[in-house]
Parts: C-alpha cells; structure tokens; sequence
C-alpha cells in the first residue's frame, strides 16, 4: 500500500513538473490566436470601420492557418533534435510580433495584417507543437492525460486575454499601450517556459523525411478521416471566438456584458478541457471527441436564435463546454493515431498543415455570410451544417479503428 501511494505520489509530482511549462507556452500561442474575437469587434467598430468583417476575419484567419503551418515545421524539426531553438526563436517573434503590432495606426490594414496575421501566426505554430511533443519524453502510460492538461492552457489564455484586452483597447490605455501590456506578459511567460522546458531522450537516429511520413498516413484510413474531421471542427471553432461578442454588440446588448461574452465562453470552454479527462476515461478518448462534437453541432445551429443575454450566456456556457473538450481531445486522438511514438511530431505536423486549409477559409467565409447587415443566421447554419459532417467523419474514423483492433486480436489469438 505505502509503495503503492508512494509511486502514486511519484507520478503526480513529475507531471506537476512538466506540465506546468507547455501550459505557459499554450497560453501564450493558440490561447492568443482564439482571443482575436476581441481584435475583430475593436477593428471592426473603431481601428478598421472602413474594412468589411470578412476582410477583418482574414487578419485572424491567416494566423490561424500560418500556426497550423508552421506545426508541422516545428514538429519536424522537433523530432530532429531542435527543441530549443525552435522554441526560442518563436518565443523571440512571437514577443516581437506583438510589439510591433502596438506600433501599427488607426486605418493601417496591411501593418496589423503583417505583425498579427503573418508574424503572430508564425511565432505561434513554432512553439506550440513542440510544447506538446516533448511531453513524449517524460510520460508513456499518462501521455494522453498530461497532453490534456498541458491543453487546457488555450482555454486559459483564450480567458485572461479577452479580459485584459477589452479592459485596455477600450480604456484608458488605448491600443498602442494596450497590446503594448499583452507583449510584455507574453514575454516573460514565454521566457519562463524556455527557461525550463527540458528534454530527456536523444534525438531520432534515422528521422523520416516529410514525404515517408505523408505516404503513411495517406494509407491509413483512419489517419484521413481524422484529419478530416479536424478540419472541419477549425472551421466552426473560429466562428463564436470570431464573431460572438461582435454578435452581442450588433443585438445592442449591455456594452460591458458584451465584452465579457466571450470570457464566458472561453470559460465555460476551459471547464470542458480540464472535464475532457474523465469524460475520456469514461467513454473513451474518441467516442468522447464525438460526443464534443456533437453538442457542439446542435449549439451552432441553435445561434440562429441568439437575441438576449440570457441567451448569450446560455449558449457560451455550453457551447464552450463541448469546443474545449474537443480542443483537448484532438491531439490525445493523434496519439491514438500514431503506431510509433517517434512520429508523434511529424504526425501533429501533418494534420496541422491539413486543418491550416480549415482556419484560412472558415472565418472570412462567415464573415462573407455575416454581410454588412449583419445577418446571422445564414453563418449559424453554415458552421453547424460543417460541424455535423465532421461528425460523421469521426465516426467513420472510430469504426476503421475498432475494426483493426478486433483484426488484432484475432490475428493475436490465431498465433498462440
């Protein structure tokens, strides 16, 4: 019993140890990149009132897909051994990025365009992969558990962010000051996390070039349908994060309320990834994904109906209860997807580059909906209808794969 507590005990303060630092690192990269909710109402209302939402979206879109781009760089040069100067160059851009955004005036597209949609975006996919691949160094059983909880870091910063930017974009500070604040914070995370991530194994001897890599998961079935799935789930994901608390304002509801919608959301969203662990344990990681999903469906057609704040409320508590499970669930569902553990980077990589095509078209897409005139229910139905084919994909996905396990057994049983 006493060593039984004891190797418990063990586990626990090892996790605690190196989960904590690709916490810091998710708050400060995708954790960002959905908080650009917040960018698009101020652009569209007071920077850039001359700019179409669409035109707006693409800013936070291009980030987006340049963060799932430059994963599957930073998940090969991960495997190759250059954790740490993959993670302190995109610690250094993402800072610089940001700062540089603060310089960028009232009306200028294309300097907001450069610093946050190109530098930003670049900055975030180069450390955000390895923060979660090098957890394959420290745990084997518990890697889909930890990767889960380093996860739920998006969902924390996707909280704090909303908060701090709409308190200084819209007071005293203004924007130059404002984001100046947010660069600083980034920053110094970042510096901790670099500071103190570590890795423990040597790098791959023989490492697979992107093309090997691309023909096996172009075989494997599952590996397809899941991606698949994933690319569409970025599509209606970046939809409330983009467009809700601009939603709010268009419904003329409480100026302040309205800024706290999507804090509401994102922490409604940051429950559901720390609530994706048991949700896993009692389902299973993909009946679970599918389960996110499909709520998740059902909010965004239910949208259509939004027109007060209670309404607003009850829809961001729920809906993000399901998107931040599923954005927990998605790279423990990867790992499921990878027969070799080695491949794990690349894999990510991969499917990063496959669900970048979803985030580049899914918010300008519903922005183009959206129209000047604000019509919302046309963008409701759109992402809700996407949300449910992704649904369908993923069960397809869970069907090859209990196929292959129950041919494994068999295979096992006919050996012996």
């Amino acid at each position: 019993m006493t060593r039984r507590y004891q190797s418990r005990r063990a586990i626990f303060s090892v996790c605690l140890r190196h989960w904590e630092r690709g916490f810091l690192v998710q708050i400060c990269s995708y954790g960002y990149t959905i908080s650009f909710g917040v960018y698009q109402d101020f652009y569209a209302q007071h920077y850039l009132p001359d700019q179409s939402s669409s035109a707006i979206s693409w800013i936070g879109s291009t980030n987006a897909f340049l963060f799932e781009i430059f994963g599957l760089v930073s998940g090969r040069l991960h495997d190759r051994g250059y954790f740490y100067h993959v993670m302190i160059g995109g610690a250094t851009l993402q800072a610089l990025s940001l700062f540089m955004l603060s310089l960028a005036g009232p009306g200028k597209y294309y300097q907001i365009f450069l610093a946050q949609g190109i530098g930003s975006g670049i900055a975030s996919g180069l450390i955000f992969i390895p923060s979660l691949a090098v957890l394959s160094h420290h745990f084997e059983k518990r890697l889909a558990l930890v990767m889960m909880l380093v996860a739920s870091g998006t969902c924390f910063g996707s909280i704090i962010h909303p908060i701090m930017l709409n308190n200084m974009l819209n007071g005293r500070l203004g924007f130059a000051n404002g984001v100046r604040v947010s660069a600083g914070l980034i920053s110094a995370l970042l510096f901790i996390a670099c500071l103190v991530m570590r890795t423990r194994l040597p790098s791959s001897s023989s490492p697979e070039n992107f093309l090997q890599v691309s023909k096996k998961c172009l075989r494997d079935s599952a590996y397809l349908f899941g991606a698949a799935g994933l690319t569409l789930f970025i599509i209606w994901f970046y939809y409330p994060l983009f467009y809700l608390q601009l939603n709010s304002f268009s419904h003329n509801l409480n100026t302040t309320f309205s800024f706290y919608s999507l804090v509401i959301m994102n922490s409604a969203s940051f429950v559901g990834q720390l609530a994706s662990g048991l949700l896993a344990n009692v389902f299973g990681v993909t009946n679970a994904i599918i389960l996110s999903n499909v709520g998740a469906t059902a909010l965004l057609f239910a949208m259509v109906g939004i027109r007060t704040v209670t309404s607003v409320v009850l829809f961001g508590v729920i809906y993000g209860f399901f998107a931040g499970a599923f954005l927990s669930l998605w790279a423990p569902v990867l790992t499921l997807l990878t027969p070799d553990l080695a491949e794990l980077g690349a894999r990510m990589g991969l499917a990063c580059v496959i669900m970048a095509l979803g985030g580049l078209v899914g918010p300008p897409i519903s922005g183009a909906l959206l129209t000047d005139q604000y019509i919302w229910w046309r963008t409701a139905v759109f992402n809700g209808a996407v949300a449910a084919v992704g649904t369908v994909f993923l069960m397809i996905m869970k069907v090859i794969l209990a196929r292959r396990r129950c041919d494994s057994v068999t295979n096992n049983e006919e050996g012996e």
